[in-house]
């Protein structure tokens, strides 16, 4: 009787655990962090019947080495760190050989940290190009009472992070849409980056695009260069929504003709959409509060549910 317990002991070890709420990132994965439970939980009641623990070796929890794959985790090398403001960070991490993540455009991959010996997990979009060689860049504002953002804090050169995906993704085609108008809050810009580029890079692409992108301040303002740079081309146009800037006095003039204080409202949206030159589809990217007002907003301005995207 002692050794069926023992061994109801060692199975009941071995037993998948169930994960808590905070490892769900949220955002719709397909396989959840919860249907790979599953799937880990049937195999376990499979090989418990059977009493063949072999049959559970092949269950890998993650992988050492770096390719990305939706089922589990990969470690992935930090290869840089670049403060870009007081709270937002980018992060370079290394693929090996010159692979890329071949990710298509707008999708998400997803972190997991430990804290405090309890497992979170956040969704992230790279930056850097589906296509690019060797590396991805991940864009990550860090939250003084965040969890995960605690345990990115201790982030440095060399040190190894688990990511899984990709996941979801904006089904984007060149010159399906007259013109994209993105909606873009804070950290809501990293899904939009990648779109854009492949718009630039793509001479056949003639699609117009507005991007309104939302942030407090004018420091606060992620990747200036870039979003300067690709302002340049003849068919994007950027707008800045600055809600705690009261003036444009202070703000360098290449930046005051197409800059607005407070916040993207209800009569802004609409002089936004009228001044599109094509009736836009819009991609709209924030916290749940600006991914709904921008909802709401659009609605009133004429654009119909089927026009939009929320990643």
């Amino acid at each position: 009787l002692q050794a069926m317990s023992d061994n109801e002991q060692d199975w009941l070890a071995l037993r998948p655990q169930e994960p808590s709420p905070s490892q769900c990132c949220g955002s719709g994965c397909k396989p959840c962090i919860y249907d790979v439970y599953e799937k880990e939980l049937a195999l376990w009641e499979r090989a418990k019947a059977m009493r063949d623990k072999s049959l559970l070796m092949g269950k890998k929890e993650q992988s050492n080495n770096s390719e990305l794959n939706p089922d589990t985790f990969a470690a992935f090398s930090v290869s840089s760190v670049e403060q870009l403001t007081e709270d937002t960070y980018q992060y370079k991490f290394e693929l090996p050989g010159n692979s890329s993540l071949r990710l298509s455009l707008g999708q998400h991959i997803v972190l997991r940290g430990v804290v405090n010996g309890l497992e979170v997990q956040r969704a992230y979009t790279p930056i850097s190009p589906g296509n690019a060689e060797g590396y991805f860049e991940v864009l990550i504002k860090c939250y003084e009472a965040g969890m995960m953002s605690q345990y990115i804090k201790t982030w440095k050169r060399g040190d190894l992070v688990f990511w899984r995906g990709p996941f979801g993704g904006f089904p984007y085609q060149p010159n399906k849409h007259g013109e994209l108008l993105m909606l873009a809050s804070g950290t809501g810009l990293a899904p939009m980056i990648p779109i854009l580029q492949s718009i630039t890079d793509d001479e056949e692409d003639e699609t117009f695009v507005t991007l309104v992108g939302c942030f407090p301040t004018f420091e606060k303002i992620y990747l200036k260069p870039l979003l300067q740079d690709l302002a340049r081309y003849w068919n994007i146009r950027i707008f800045y929504v600055l809600s705690q800037e009261t003036s444009l006095e202070k703000l360098p003039w290449s930046y005051q003709e197409n800059t607005y204080t407070g916040h993207l409202n209800e009569d802004l949206m609409k002089t936004v959409v009228n001044s599109c030159r094509r009736k836009p589809f819009v991609l709209i990217c924030g916290s749940s509060a600006f991914n709904e007002d921008m909802s709401r907003y659009l609605k009133a301005a004429g654009i119909e549910e089927n026009s939009w995207f929320v990643f």
